[in-house]
């Protein structure tokens, strides 16, 4: 697998808290994904976009927003499933968060369109609805976040739009005060907001503690699409978003039938070798998924490799 991202990016997001990597993904595996949003979401923008806000206001949140919003797994094919688990995204919340195990607690495919709400979000930090305390100063104790572009996100296309860690920091703004709902903290931010525009393939890395905001569609007829994808170190229980298990009616089997061993288990799947595996847990594993290939975890039976502190 060539490159996708370098040392310096892991720098860049640990020191601004944010970073752009530009052709993260290849330009068959950004085809295959686009062909499942025209799959699940086809349809087109309209002419002109939603406006509801009064001019100079904050935008708002509202449930408009995130109709378009759908969790894996979803019924489509393997390239959509699987794109939340590029080995590469894992490796660099891996090397982010200086662990040896993360896991997957957030993953969505997100379509937007011209005209189908009105996109405009205030700047505020994402750790409210990732964590029931508040972020660390440590950012290896937090979790990365991912917007995967799978469309041409240009200005006109609703990028998203932030302030890095020291900008934020230079006009008083803390994570703390995206509680606050402070108008005038929102226009002291807006100065130093930065566009998220890449080109359809590209990445989007920040943190739970990094004001951001969603904006509008103005392309006519325009999408975006996008999938939201998060990571923290497997040990820890304070951050989490999606209860994996409570969404056991899903096709399932999109991912099972194709994962690594390395892949599920960041969806806490005990590895092979881990203790959980046994001749009975495999066997009910396997009526469960006939297609899921447990040859891996046949194999490993009776040893020690790949034991976990997850599930014991």
């Amino acid at each position: 697998m060539t490159q996708r991202f370098t040392q310096a990016d892991i720098d860049t997001w640990r020191r601004d808290g944010a970073v752009i990597i530009p052709h993260f993904f290849s330009a068959e595996e950004t085809a295959a994904v686009q062909a499942d949003f025209r799959a699940v979401f086809d349809r087109d923008g309209a002419d002109a976009p939603m406006v509801k806000k009064k001019k100079g206001e904050p935008g708002k949140f509202n449930p408009a927003q995130f109709t378009g919003i759908q969790t894996v797994p979803i019924d489509c094919s393997p390239a959509l499933n699987l794109a939340g688990l590029h080995p590469a995204l894992i490796d660099f919340a891996k090397r982010a968060l200086k662990t040896d195990e993360v896991a997957l607690y957030q993953c969505q495919a997100w379509a937007k369109f011209t005209g189908e709400a009105d996109y405009e979000q205030p700047f505020h930090c994402d750790y409210v609805n990732h964590t029931l305390t508040g972020p660390s100063d440590d950012e290896t104790l937090n979790s990365v976040t991912y917007i995967l572009l799978f469309s041409d996100i240009t200005e006109a296309h609703g990028p998203t739009h932030y302030v890095t860690r020291p900008d934020a920091q230079s006009v008083g703004a803390n994570p703390e005060d995206t509680l606050s709902g402070d108008a005038a903290l929102q226009e002291r931010l807006r100065p130093f907001e930065r566009s998220a525009t890449a080109e359809a393939g590209g990445l989007f890395v920040y943190g739970i503690d990094i004001w951001h905001r969603g904006t509008n569609l103005t392309a006519p007829g325009g999408h975006r699409y996008v999938m939201t994808v998060t990571y923290k170190n497997a040990r820890d229980n304070s951050i989490a978003f999606h209860a994996w298990q409570r969404h056991h009616t899903q096709p399932w089997k999109r991912i099972f039938d194709h994962a690594s061993p390395e892949q599920l288990a960041c969806f806490g799947v005990q590895r092979p070798g881990h203790p959980y595996w046994t001749e009975t847990t495999i066997q009910r594993a396997q009526v469960r998924y006939p297609k899921w290939d447990m040859t891996p975890y046949r194999a490993a039976l009776g040893t020690a490799k790949g034991r976990s502190k997850i599930g014991v």
